[in-house]
C-alpha cells in the first residue's frame, strides 16, 4: 500500500509558550506545490535557507496539541528536531533505486554499485 503520511517523534520536542511539550506528529509526502510555491515567498528570496521552514510548514500536518503548523512553530523548533524533520522529509519524499549488487571480476569481492541519479553526469 502507498503510504501517503508518516508518523514521527520528535528526539526533544516542541516547547510551546505555555511550556507544554510537544513531539508526536504527522508529516505527509509533499507534493509538486509544496516545493514550488515556497520560491515566491519574500522570506525565502531574502534568505534561502528559510525554504526548508516553509517547507514543513506546508507538510507537518499535525504536532500533537498545537492547534496550527505555521512557519512560526517551524521556527521554535530546537535544532536537533528541525535536523530530524528535515531528514525526514528527504528520506520520505525521494525515490531511490536500490544499488546494484555487483561483484569484482578479479578479487570476487562483492559490493554494491549505486545507481546514477537522473540529470547528473
Amino acid at each position: 500500500m502507498f503510504q501517503t503520511e508518516h508518523e514521527f517523534s520528535l528526539p526533544m520536542g516542541y516547547l510551546d509558550r505555555e511550556g507544554t511539550l510537544h513531539r508526536d506528529g504527522l508529516m505527509r509526502l509533499a507534493t509538486a506545490a509544496d516545493e514550488i510555491v515556497p520560491l515566491k515567498d519574500p522570506r525565502v528570496q531574502k534568505n534561502p535557507a528559510y525554504l526548508s521552514v516553509i517547507l514543513l510548514s506546508r507538510v507537518i500536518t499535525r504536532l500533537d496539541g498545537v492547534e496550527a503548523i505555521n512557519p512560526g512553530v517551524i521556527e521554535g523548533l530546537f535544532s536537533a528536531d528541525l535536523a530530524y524533520l528535515q531528514n525526514l522529509y528527504n528520506e520520505i519524499n525521494q525515490v531511490e533505486d536500490p544499488p546494484i549488487p555487483v561483484t569484482c571480476p578479479q578479487c570476487q569481492h562483492p559490493f554494491e554499485l549505486e545507481r546514477p541519479v537522473l540529470g547528473e553526469s
